[in-house]
């Protein structure tokens, strides 16, 4: 499973950063084509994308690949 892929704000839009590195690998105008990368990106690698807002908290998680933990049911 590859690195969890973090789309969050920075100055003048949005950036893709893989969890643990130190600068962003994609940077993007808007929340939806910071989005759309990371999603590809996460997709290849099999990972996790964590959308955050504005405020930097996550708001939202998709797992692509296989999910170590799926609900039961």
């Amino acid at each position: 499973m590859g690195k969890n892929q973090h789309v969050i704000p920075v100055k003048g839009g949005w950036a893709v950063k893989a969890e643990g590195a130190s600068e962003p690998t994609h940077t993007a105008g808007t929340q939806q084509e910071a989005f759309e990368i990371g999603r590809d990106i996460a997709k290849k690698e099999c990972s996790e994308l964590l959308i955050h807002g504005e405020d930097g908290k996550i708001r939202e998680r998709n797992t692509y690949g296989k999910d170590p933990y799926p609900p039961e049911g």
